[in-house]
């Protein structure tokens, strides 16, 4: 079997989806390949979410934001959308999901540590759900 493709997106690229894409890089290793982007992304990494992330031990900070491409989604077998409306292209055949979290852009370090155990969360689900040995 070959592994899934899991791509998040979010509007600025910069927290919610790059703190989902840390989480399951960490939690799945080598068993998922991660993908994200966002429809209109940011210059820099949201300094909170790399805080936030940090006392996880995971380092988001060398990570760029990304555009959202189409080839990324015809090539993701998972679509997670954050906040992003009708930004993502839909393809017969991916499995789409809308984690509705609050974005963590402007808030404190406690806020995006919530957005961020959240985001855990539903990262671990979806390892469960995809069966990954």
């Amino acid at each position: 079997m070959t592994r899934p493709t899991v791509l998040f997106v979010c509007v600025h690229n910069a927290g919610r989806s790059q703190m989902a894409a840390g989480y399951l890089q960490q939690l799945a290793g080598d068993r998922i390949d991660v993908l994200s982007a966002g429809s209109a992304p940011k210059d820099a990494i949201n300094p909170t979410a790399i805080d936030a992330m940090a006392e996880e031990g995971i380092d988001i900070s060398a990570n760029q934001p990304k555009v959202l491409t189409v080839d990324a989604v015809k090539t993701s077998d998972v679509v997670i959308t954050m906040g992003c409306g009708d930004a993502c292209p839909i393809f017969p055949g991916k499995r789409y999901e809308d984690w509705e979290l609050d974005d963590p852009a402007g808030q404190g370090l406690d806020a995006v540590r919530r957005i961020r155990d959240e985001i855990k969360g539903r990262v671990e689900g979806l390892i469960a759900s995809l069966s990954v040995e």
